[in-house]
């Protein structure tokens, strides 16, 4: 196994490794995370939800996705909200060598900051698939590899409330959950945002819950 070699607070990290799998336990505050390899409309409608109630999130991007949808790409940023890398073509990451894991990354890194001129520190692993090649590339390439809390599946199921449940159940500080821009996600997130809000958590970005 490979470790951190950069600063960052210990309860951020999952249990043993490099893959982050829960923010900060001690603030009041959960992260949204959209992967994105689809649904430029819908990701539109995301960030007006977001606007509406003031709430942070991060899209992680696949390369190929930035590649035909450049000026959404640009959009997400211009509305505040945090962007990381989804790998280019969405390949199983724990079948990579170490050199296909590094190219995989380093390709949709590079390529969204010719599109947005920003930097990208976060990476997650298409269908949370990784192996230890992935951990150091990652490593090597000064990448934090994020996972996830809590997952609504929603790219398989469209029950709305199903999605809602997914996303709300046993809330916890730090918890980072998982979406996709599916239009049953459009319909569910603005009760999933309220019920947090109502709960008392601020939804900010990945790298700031992470603290």
């Amino acid at each position: 196994m490979t470790y951190l070699n950069y600063r960052q607070k210990s309860t951020s990290v999952g249990a043993g490794g490099f893959a982050i799998y829960k923010g900060d336990p001690t603030e009041d505050a959960v992260a949204l995370m959209f992967n994105v390899y689809e649904g430029a409309d819908n990701v539109m409608t995301i960030l007006e939800i977001l606007r509406k109630y003031s709430a942070k999130a991060t899209f992680f991007i696949g390369g190929i996705w930035a590649e035909k949808n450049p000026e959404t790409l640009r959009e997400i940023l211009l509305s505040g909200q945090e962007i990381g890398s989804h790998g280019y073509l969405h390949k199983d990451h724990a079948k990579l060598s170490l050199e296909q894991n590094k190219e995989e990354i380093a390709i949709s890194s590079n390529l969204i900051y010719t599109i947005t001129g920003k930097r990208v520190t976060l990476f997650a692993p298409p269908s949370g698939s990784f192996g230890e090649a992935t951990e150091i590339a990652c490593k090597a390439l000064g990448m934090k590899m994020i996972m996830w809390t809590k997952d609504t599946i929603d790219w398989r199921d469209t029950d709305t409330d199903l999605l809602i449940k997914r996303a709300t159940k046993e809330m916890s500080k730090g918890d980072l959950i998982l979406m996709h821009p599916k239009a049953q996600t459009v319909r569910a997130l603005p009760s999933i945002i309220q019920a947090y809000q109502e709960a008392g958590y601020e939804l900010k970005t990945v790298s700031e819950v992470l603290g």
